[in-house]
């Protein structure tokens, strides 16, 4: 396989206590495909977590859909990403996502995402005094 369609390792969350400090320090976006949960990450690229649980889907072939759908939508929007953890939870329960919709929708709450991180830590600078 061409190393260019490839989803590297260093760009995996797989530790138990990275998924646990996005999840207490991160911020949250929901979208209609997907909540996206993240926090940056001082690594100088993104890292994608999932987690597509077996109470939204039953069986497993829907999960490893899901989980395949994110994957290369992650992949696809790497370049337009913030260097932050992110976990990805699908939204919709019933709704098997595309793969497009995905990219756009991820895109977008990334970007939404990393504005919300900037403001906080610009109102922890100013003594929490908006101008």
């Amino acid at each position: 396989m061409p190393s260019r369609l490839r989803f590297p390792k260093p760009f995996h969350i797989r530790r138990a206590r990275d998924f646990s400090r996005v999840y207490r320090i991160g911020k949250r976006a929901r979208g209609s495909i997907l909540l996206l949960v993240g926090a940056p990450n001082g690594l100088g690229h993104p890292r994608l977590g999932l987690s597509v649980s077996k109470k939204i889907w039953k069986h497993a072939v829907k999960r490893n859909r899901v989980r395949r759908v994110f994957r290369e939508a992650f992949r696809l929007s790497t370049t337009d990403l913030p260097p932050f953890d992110f976990v990805l939870i699908p939204a919709e329960p019933r709704l098997l996502p595309n793969t497009k919709d995905t990219v756009l929708e991820l895109t977008r709450l990334a970007r939404k995402l990393h504005e919300k991180v900037e403001r906080a830590s610009a109102e922890d600078r100013t003594g929490g005094v908006t101008r």
